[in-house]
């Protein structure tokens, strides 16, 4: 069981990932920002995903560099943009994220889409970076199998994570049972599924079962189906509610109950059709 906000799993490379952290998707530059950040390290996590095109890097450094925390107690994620892929591009880019971040080394490092035809030079950058101890781990982004099989016939390093779109709206276990059997750590990312299962019957007997939130409980479902899940907020209420999950744990059923709520429903981009 997933005992605490600090509980980390160690990746395929030996680095021990946090298994809850804070993501700021859509978090603005500036104050917003830095606010949520300092909330989330303040109520105890130790993981903060960012990427470049969120464009609020500089905001995340400073909270950063601000909390009073020591750089070796904080797990650091960024992503590498798609109009930045390719080899020299994404070398550049990475450059220019540890700036805005003000950091001498990420924790892990993912490629944000899978852009046909660039993510492996991409990769190859990011294993020259690997190499040189710039990045702890490398990972990607909304990459399927038929891309993770694509990329691995020419790597040298397998991906620690893959980062995807999980709820039990799209549960997404032909991925699940791929990345396992490869070491690769799946990673949860819109895990409320934006709201869609607030009020859905399944959920909240579960909720009222254990005292808790919809929120909370899915949250918990991401954690006990053995997935890392980032949770996003600037209110400092929510990211510490957000974070209450680990004093309870789903039982079997209970997981297959919300499982079964699966409709393979995104709500974010589709991995082999997206134009951005």
């Amino acid at each position: 069981m997933t005992t605490d906000i600090r509980s980390t799993k160690k990746l395929n490379n030996g680095v021990e990932m946090p298994w809850f952290g804070l993501g700021v998707w859509q978090v603005e530059e500036g104050e917003d920002a830095t606010k949520s950040v300092t909330a989330a390290i303040k109520a105890g996590y130790i993981s903060i995903d960012t990427a470049a095109a969120y464009k609020n890097e500089e905001s995340v450094g400073k909270a950063i560099r601000e909390s009073g925390v020591a750089r070796e107690d904080l797990f650091i994620t960024s992503k590498l943009w798609n109009g930045d892929q390719g080899y020299e591009s994404a070398l550049a880019a990475f450059d220019s994220t540890m700036e805005k971040l003000g950091l001498d080394v990420l924790d892990l490092y993912l490629i944000h889409w899978p852009v046909k035809g660039k993510y492996k030079d991409s990769w190859r950058a990011m294993e020259k970076l690997y190499k040189e101890g710039r990045i702890r781990a490398i990972g990607v982004s909304n990459f399927q199998p038929h891309h993770l099989d694509d990329l691995l016939a020419d790597a040298e390093v397998v991906p620690a994570v893959n980062q995807i779109e999980f709820h039990p709206l799209l549960t997404q276990n032909e991925l699940l049972d791929y990345c396992a059997q490869k070491g690769i750590q799946v990673e949860a990312w819109s895990p409320l599924a934006q709201g869609k299962l607030f009020d859905n019957e399944a959920v909240t007997t579960i909720a009222e079962k254990y005292g808790k939130s919809p929120a909370q409980v899915l949250l918990r479902w991401v954690l006990d189906k053995g997935v890392v899940v980032l949770t996003r907020s600037v209110k400092e209420e929510r990211i510490v509610d957000n974070a209450n999950i680990f004093d309870f744990q789903l039982t079997a059923e209970e997981v297959d109950q919300l499982n079964a709520l699966n409709k393979n429903e995104r709500t974010g981009p589709d991995p082999d059709n997206f134009n951005f």
